[in-house]
């Protein structure tokens, strides 16, 4: 009912901005809405520039490499400055290397790690399952430009992270903003290298 309100809504604008000849203001999304735009994309690569401020340092910490994500659950970093190292991510195994030494582990053992994993892979792949587990979240913004604000909902994890906040346009996560309880904070920008996947 609701939907059938809301297209209603939708076509009765577009008929009145075309009588008056008037520009159609975009539709603000809502996190249902949102999960589906995100879910077309499937996979995807991009490099990455990223910023850290930490405290007790003056200037942040910069890196920069490419990420890749391919659906369901594989989520990759490879980090090419300021020294090599890579970060994988399938199903619950974490694979870690730099400087020639691997090291594995269960993501399940970091909660912290797996929430912020569930973040990033929940967004990509329009998961709001994964989202709710762990956060309370926002959506601003239309299909054109939006934002997602992440909050925490266990104590536990609010003792570690304030917040994660995603921006992107369309299907395309464009931003990721990090904040720690200690003050911490970092930005990423993403820059897609790979065309979006179309919608069936």
């Amino acid at each position: 009912m609701r939907e059938h309100r809301r297209g209603a809504h939708a076509r009765a604008l577009l008929l009145v901005a075309a009588l008056l000849g008037t520009a159609v203001p975009a539709l603000a999304l809502d996190l249902t809405e949102l999960m589906k735009l995100l879910a077309q994309r499937g996979s995807g690569e991009a490099r990455y520039t990223e910023q850290r401020w930490v405290a007790g340092l003056e200037q942040p910490l910069r890196s920069t490499g490419t990420l890749s994500f391919q659906a369901p659950d594989r989520l990759a970093r490879s980090t090419e400055q300021p020294r090599a190292e890579t970060f994988v991510v399938e199903g619950n195994r974490v694979t870690m290397e730099r400087g020639g030494r691997k090291r594995q582990m269960m993501l399940d053992t970091v909660p912290e790690l797996a929430a912020f994993v569930a973040a990033l892979r929940g967004t990509l792949t329009g998961d709001t399952a994964s989202l709710q587990q762990y956060f309370e979240a926002t959506v601003a913004g239309t299909a054109a430009r939006w934002s997602i604000t992440l909050r925490p909902l266990e104590p536990q994890l609010a003792q570690v992270l304030r917040q994660v906040k995603l921006d992107g346009q369309r299907n395309e996560l464009r931003q990721l903003e990090l904040q720690l309880a200690d003050g911490d904070r970092s930005r990423m920008v993403i820059e897609p290298l790979t065309a979006p996947a179309k919608a069936p």
